[in-house]
């Protein structure tokens, strides 16, 4: 029931990195192709002023971070990072203080670990960042480490933590068929796994499911012509599920999770927006299959979720959403006086909790800015005593850190879009800087947000505004902000960012004839595309990871990405329809080289299975054949964004050179 895969095509920014290839093994790619290090190490040192800080300090790992409680508070691990950058896995004991390394990251990259029971974390891992996610556990004294999902080529996710049932969780995997995803319970311990459902029917497959706390299916979608969604229910005790409804790819119905409070064991919380523009809070009878009570709701922004206390038999705690900042909305009288401390304390910093004991007497606040990287401090409930545990950046001075400004603007066609500007100090200073636009990934459903922002504070270190578009498309607007940007790459998203960048002109803090462009992902895409479109607004682009030609990027797939395809040919566009796929043509930058003009830096991570490197290559290829020079860096250890810290610091300072040259 809930759509797993309502977001799969975000090409996103995340750091998901691709599968490394064995010494001699074929490489991916035209290897004729990339800059040599010798070529990017020249370009970095293009770059030749003093900055108070280095690339270092702004891509380094923190010292310490991730922190987390055990369940029942007796523990704490972290996250520590070695002398060549590696994070590993620490745990101390509370009463005692004694540290063990309990997870060494190696050439693999752990992506995440947690606590699966008081004695017990698991961990994320890949093989060289191939995205096919192995679930690894492992004792709190670091033994008994076992790899609980050892199958090649699969990806695991997890579904369900099973609190109630310490050594066990709900996972799901593509084992039997790699364009689709079945449930396991599996044994955390032992390895051993029950498949709970059968998702046989390629044609069409479950897309998602829904367990209670116990563990019980209740729910799942299914995917029908690659467009709607059946959802499929059964109560407690009921053998057969029962058809709820059919919604489409363009609406919202996600069940967030059961109303335990409740007599009536078929109602849950649902993020819906069938009778809303923006995704609202429902409370839903799934037996008489209706509304029971909208719950919580923004006019104008999507809500995030909601908290729910575990301890105090799932009361509302708070909702929360996004909107031109992060915003909790208190309900519960606990958390309500919660808040109130937390404000006292921080003001108008902005603070989450990131993690809580299961008695709910120990939280761990997370508090950031702006300009403050980010700040962990312990609550301590019976002590009503905060404790700073880690500044995860010290030596990046909240002074000297720069603004980012919420703005929003009309675009030529009346649509309302909000962005974010960060700004130089020296621009408050009455100077104007040139700027560097920086359109997110997605495109559709991710959207940029207010807060530290490592890439913008370090443009802004050397000089550069940043500009950072949430264009028709992105997530958090509503329905029909989502929707206004259907088969609109390369047109009128486009024109959103050009709009943007004329209304920032209007405020007189840049110089309006020296603007870069750079985006990831997507953002790659529109970077390319705003070369080839608008080869006069721009002085120079760099294209991270990013879509070059839309044909050869549909055939190049994952295959758990197929089933989707024709909700790709509805959002993006239908390369079956001749219509169609002319725009296509007109609007991949790869079959319109000759309009660039401009100089370009080219990033890839070799091995992305998002974005293959072929949709750099051709680009590259293509430009070199008319004479064009394009320093183009690729990372053979890397996919879909640079997880190694090396890798990334290698990345900007290039960048920076590159940008030293074009915008100074």
């Amino acid at each position: 029931m809930i759509r797993l895969f309502s977001a799969l095509f975000i090409i996103s920014t995340i750091s998901l990195q691709l599968m490394a290839q064995n010494e001699q093994e074929a490489l991916p790619g035209d290897t004729s192709l990339p800059s040599t290090s010798e070529e990017i190490t020249k370009l970095a040192g293009l770059e030749s002023s003093e900055y108070r800080y280095s690339v270092e300090d702004y891509f380094k790992k923190p010292a310490q971070y991730s922190f987390q409680f055990s369940p029942n508070g007796a523990y704490f691990s972290y996250r520590e990072r070695d002398e060549n950058g590696k994070g590993h896995v620490y745990v101390k004991n509370t009463e005692t203080d004694e540290i063990t390394k309990v997870i060494e990251e190696g050439e693999e990259l752990v992506r995440g670990y947690g606590w699966a029971n008081d004695n017990r974390l698991i961990y994320v891992s890949d093989k060289g960042g191939d995205e096919n996610y192995h679930l690894f556990a492992v004792d709190l004294d670091g033994s008994n480490a076992k790899d609980l999902t050892p199958f090649d080529g699969v990806r695991v996710g997890i579904l369900n933590s099973l609190k109630d049932q310490k050594d066990f969780m709900i996972i799901q995997m593509n084992k039997d068929n790699p364009q689709i995803f079945e449930p396991y319970k599996i044994n955390i311990i032992t390895g051993e796994m029950e498949k709970l459902y059968t998702n046989d029917d390629p044609s069409s497959p479950i897309d998602g499911y829904e367990f209670d706390k116990d563990g019980n299916l209740r729910g799942y979608a299914k995917l029908i012509n690659g467009v709607n969604y059946q959802l499929f229910y059964r109560g407690v005790g009921e053998t057969e599920f029962t058809e709820i409804m059919t919604t489409n790819w363009k609406e919202s119905f996600s069940p967030i999770g059961f109303n335990y409070l409740s007599d009536n064991p078929h109602d849950a919380y649902v993020k819906s927006n069938l009778e809303n523009d923006t995704d609202e809070i429902i409370l839903y009878d799934f037996k008489e299959n209706k509304v029971i009570e909208k719950i919580y709701s923004n006019e104008t922004f999507d809500v995030g979720g909601m908290s729910r206390s575990r301890k105090r038999g799932y009361e509302i705690d708070y909702f929360y959403y996004t909107g031109e900042k992060d915003h909790i909305i208190p309900v519960s009288d606990t958390y309500k006086a919660l808040h109130k401390k937390f404000q006292t304390q921080f003001g108008d910093k902005d603070f989450s909790i990131t993690n809580a004991t299961d008695e709910e007497d120990k939280y761990l606040i997370y508090v950031s800015s702006d300009r403050l990287y980010g700040m962990y401090y312990l609550y301590d409930v019976a002590k009503d005593s905060f404790k700073e545990i880690m500044n995860l950046k010290p030596h990046l001075k909240e002074e000297d850190m720069a603004e980012m400004r919420s703005l929003k603007f009309k675009t030529r066609d009346g649509l309302t879009v909000y962005c974010y500007l960060t700004i130089p100090n020296i621009a408050k200073e009455g100077n104007k800087v040139p700027m560097i636009v920086n359109p997110h990934g997605g495109p559709y459903g991710p959207r940029d947000y207010w807060g530290f922002n490592s890439e913008t504070q370090l443009f802004a270190s050397r000089g550069y505004a940043t500009l950072q578009v949430n264009y028709r498309g992105s997530g958090g607007y509503g329905k029909s902000f989502y929707l206004a940007g259907c088969k609109q790459i390369g047109r009128n998203m486009l024109n959103d960012l050009e709009d943007a960048v004329a209304y920032v002109k209007t405020l007189g803090l840049i110089q309006e004839d020296n603007i870069a462009i750079y985006g990831a992902s997507y953002g790659g895409l529109a970077t390319l595309g705003s070369l080839v479109k608008t080869p006069d607004l721009y002085t120079c682009g760099v294209d991270y990871v990013g879509v070059s030609n839309l044909f050869t990027f549909y055939k190049s797939f994952p295959e758990y990405w197929k089933p989707y395809l024709l909700q790709v040919y509805e959002q993006w566009y239908d390369e079956t329809n001749p219509e169609e796929a002319e725009i296509m043509k007109a609007v991949s930058p790869a079959l319109n080289v000759d309009k660039i003009t401009k100089p370009l830096f080219i990033v890839q991570g070799a091995n992305d299975p998002r974005v293959n490197i072929d949709e750099s290559d051709q680009v590259v290829e293509n430009l070199r054949a008319r004479g064009v020079d394009v320093p183009y860096m690729v990372k053979y250890n890397e996919g879909h964004g640079f997880g190694h810290e090396e890798n990334r610091i290698e990345l900007y300072s290039a960048m920076m050179g590159f940008f030293a040259k074009h915008l100074k």
